[in-house]
């Protein structure tokens, strides 16, 4: 199965371009661990909300509106694509997420969708 490892975490706090480097080695050794189990299919940090745009339909009307939907403590920082055999191994991936010491994983099954008739 796959699932998505969603990464929230507080994103006003601020670091050094020094620190910044530094805490990147826990997340390197992470995507690593995630590669030699053979789970990773994929992953990505995004920008900061401040980058964000929301997009709603309606009554007919697109409504277009800078940042995040909702306010919130923890906002969605990244991901991981795993794919793994149980729900107890996306749970032991979540786990040992560097995110998970200041933040929360949610840990999100991929949806099998019948195939798309052409």
């Amino acid at each position: 199965m796959q699932y998505l490892l969603l990464i929230y975490g507080d994103e006003t706090a601020e670091m050094s371009e020094q620190d910044m480097v530094a805490s990147m080695k826990p997340w390197n050794e992470y995507t690593d661990w995630l590669v030699e189990k053979g789970w990773m299919r994929g992953g990505d940090a995004l920008q900061d909300t401040a980058h964000a745009t929301s997009v709603t339909n309606r009554s007919g009307d697109r409504i277009v509106t800078d940042g995040p939907f909702a306010e919130t403590k923890e906002q969605l920082g990244g991901y991981y694509l795993i794919e793994v055999d149980n729900l107890d191994d996306a749970i032991e991936a979540a786990g040992r997420c560097p995110g998970a010491d200041h933040g929360t994983i949610e840990v999100r099954p991929i949806q099998d969708l019948p195939p798309r008739e052409a």
